[in-house]
């Protein structure tokens, strides 16, 4: 007998805010190059900055003082450019980012198909959940978890297994859809098929390198393609 689709019985999805729903690369620029000039240090570019996204603030931070300290060092200054870091980041978060193509009507489509939504992300809940309500998607999530929501953030496990407890599903019953490495381990981690989008960050790595189920175009043929296994 051929084994059953991963998406097979799918009835809820966990999808990843940065370069999944948002491209919010363009605040990470501004917010990381303020804080840079506050610490007096020289601006970087958003090539510089995009292979250091998606593991929580704090790996970003510590990436972005790697440029110009030694390893010894970095702890010395991060409090200070932490600090500097998370003030400017609010007082424009949202303002630079857009919506990747068919975000909102992926998501609608997904609720129209009886699924139930979270969103997972390793941004702290305090950008996330302003963010979310700026760019119009918070509505669609029964369940949000940032970076610090919970003891551990992805690719642990735990956000999505937690999630998963949550809607009261298997792992098997519950996909993620995200455009790391980060998301992909996270699911495989917690044993729910998972789905990548080929135009986020992934840390400067192809996503094609990625173990996924399969990689999706945007979330609206994400939608169509568990429709699909679900019908």
């Amino acid at each position: 007998m051929t084994a059953a689709h991963p998406l097979r019985g799918v009835r809820a999805a966990i999808i990843d805010l940065d370069g999944t729903m948002l491209d919010t690369m363009p605040d990470f620029h501004v917010a990381i190059n303020n804080m840079r000039s506050e610490l007096s240090l020289p601006p970087i570019s958003t090539d510089q900055i995009r292979v250091m996204v998606g593991k929580g603030s704090e790996n970003l931070i510590r990436s972005v003082l790697a440029l110009d300290h030694p390893s010894d060092q970095i702890e010395l200054h991060f409090p200070k450019a932490m600090d500097a870091y998370q003030r400017h980041y609010l007082s424009i978060n949202g303002l630079h980012s857009v919506h990747y193509p068919d975000v909102a009507a992926g998501l609608q489509a997904l609720k129209d198909a009886g699924l139930r939504l979270a969103c997972v992300t390793n941004k702290p809940i305090a950008f996330a959940l302003p963010l979310l309500k700026l760019k119009g998607l918070d509505h669609y999530f029964d369940v949000i978890y940032g970076g610090d929501s919970l003891p551990k953030k992805k690719p642990d496990p735990l956000p999505l297994l937690t999630v998963c407890e949550d809607f009261g599903l298997a792992p098997s019953q519950v996909v993620a859809i995200g455009d790391s490495s980060n998301d992909a381990a996270a699911a495989r981690a917690a044993g729910c098929p998972v789905l990548t989008v080929p135009y986020g960050y992934n840390h400067g790595e192809s996503i094609h390198e990625t173990d996924s189920d399969g990689i999706v175009d945007t979330l609206l043929h994400a939608a169509n393609l568990i429709g699909l296994h679900n019908h």
